[in-house]
């Protein structure tokens, strides 16, 4: 590796790291989306409200996994499995937070897509915490 590519290591790394938060909002973004689909598609289909956000919220989970691994947090090692188990446990508070969310707004005679945006941001910042401040914080 050239010299000049080794002495911006360092400062770009800081950089870079400081975007942690966009990074995961984007991968949120994209798992969202996934998630969105998925629970629409479900609720369409007949399901209840809250088991289509079941549904949906664990085929974004895989998504999240996925790019969160790769592009969001700095991995000096492959993922270890109790990075696996902590993930998914912080994914079923998650889970949890928008059943709980979207079943009582939608109870409450809010749509179900409504109820699912108001879920969200809730959901977001309480799982962003976890896994930054606890999962991924030696990584």
């Amino acid at each position: 590796m050239p010299h000049w590519v080794r002495t911006m290591a360092g400062p770009v790394n800081a950089v870079i790291g400081r975007f942690t938060f966009t990074r995961y909002l984007l991968a949120s973004i994209c798992a969202l989306s996934g998630d969105f689909a998925l629970f629409m598609a479900l609720n369409h289909m007949g399901l209840p409200p809250a088991v289509a956000a079941l549904g949906g919220y664990s085929g974004g989970l895989v998504l999240h996994w996925l790019i969160s691994v790769r592009f969001v947090f700095e991995m000096p090692q492959p993922a270890t499995h109790a990075q696996r188990i902590a993930f998914i446990a912080s994914a079923l508070i998650g889970m949890a937070i928008t059943m709980t969310v979207v079943g009582g707004l939608s109870g409450l005679g809010l749509s179900p897509a409504m109820a699912k945006l108001m879920a969200v941001p809730v959901s977001f910042l309480s799982v962003y915490a976890i896994r930054k401040y606890g999962i991924f914080a030696r990584a």
